[in-house]
């Protein structure tokens, strides 16, 4: 596909990377229809022109870029999404797993490694940095693979739980017997491969409570 064709809205709320990432695209040739330095402004810019590329920082004012990929994606958007960002940690990389991000990049990279991020996810292919451990990306994808097991109403109980919500609160929201609460609890547990108890779950909701509340 000829560069110019490719519509990009890029977004960083550090002035001198967007600019230099701004620069460097427009030298090769795509077509950028916009530079956002918060998560509102880029959200904004997405729903407005619907770029074929949306590429966001993680870390910025008003909406973070995970929730800005989120709302567009509710809204319908086709545009494919790259993050760009200084974060390395698994729990990132699951976040991005679990909202079915197309690209995954780190601020480390180089620009030839951005290019053939943009040519995977144009391609409908899944591209993560080469910077990433294997080790890594791995636990993301078994997390999820787990995450996917759960049904509709487990995903809703884990969700309450990762927001401390307690079973007979659950109970209550959800107009069921405390009985019924635990039982899927139990059944949670085992999906996800937990052990050490009932506190177990709860534990582990709250360190992947992000992530939990992307599904």
């Amino acid at each position: 596909m000829n560069k110019k064709n490719i519509s990009i809205v890029i977004a960083d709320d550090h002035p001198l990377l967007l600019a230099g990432l701004f620069d460097e695209l427009e030298k090769c040739g795509y077509h950028i229809l916009g530079k956002a330095t918060n998560g509102m402004e880029a959200l904004q810019m997405i729903l407005l022109h619907q770029p074929m590329i949306g590429l966001l920082d993680i870390d910025m004012p008003l909406l973070t870029g995970f929730e800005v990929i989120k709302t567009a994606k509710d809204k319908g958007v086709n545009t494919k999404f790259i993050i760009l960002s200084f974060h390395k940690d698994t729990e990132y990389i699951t976040q991005a797993k679990a909202l079915q991000i197309n690209g995954y990049l780190l601020k480390e990279d180089s620009f030839e490694e951005i290019e053939k991020c943009i040519e995977a996810v144009l391609e409908d292919n899944e591209y993560f940095s080469t910077s990433f451990d294997a080790l890594s990306l791995k636990n993301a994808s078994e997390e999820i693979k787990k995450l996917q097991l759960l049904t509709p109403s487990e995903i809703t109980i884990l969700k309450l739980i990762a927001q401390q919500t307690n079973t007979n609160s659950i109970a209550e929201t959800l107009f069921v017997s405390s009985r019924t609460v635990e039982k899927h609890r139990s059944n949670i547990i085992t999906k996800l491969e937990l052990e050490g108890g009932t506190n177990a779950l709860t534990r582990w909701a709250l360190a992947h409570k992000n992530t939990i509340l992307e599904i």
